[in-house]
């Protein structure tokens, strides 16, 4: 699930160097923190938030896979 999010996520910012995503893991599930420029942000969140609901959806079925919930969260910078 990581290394997709990282993978596409890497590909939509125009500065992937400067994306940085941590997991938190609960009994709840696994949520991975996004922080990005804030340039980048427009970029992976898209038009309306569409990019970024499809990218939660994706990790969301790769959880489910699993037995896991996970899900995303962009912090502000």
């Amino acid at each position: 699930m990581e290394e997709f999010l990282r993978y596409v996520i890497r590909h939509l910012a125009e500065h992937p160097d400067e994306v940085v995503i941590t997991r938190t893991e609960s009994s709840s599930g696994v949520v991975f923190h996004l922080a990005a420029r804030s340039s980048d942000v427009p970029r992976i969140v898209g038009r309306n938030g569409h990019t970024l609901r499809a990218l939660r959806t994706l990790l969301a079925a790769s959880a489910a896979k699993r037995g896991q919930s996970a899900n995303l969260v962009v912090l502000d910078s």
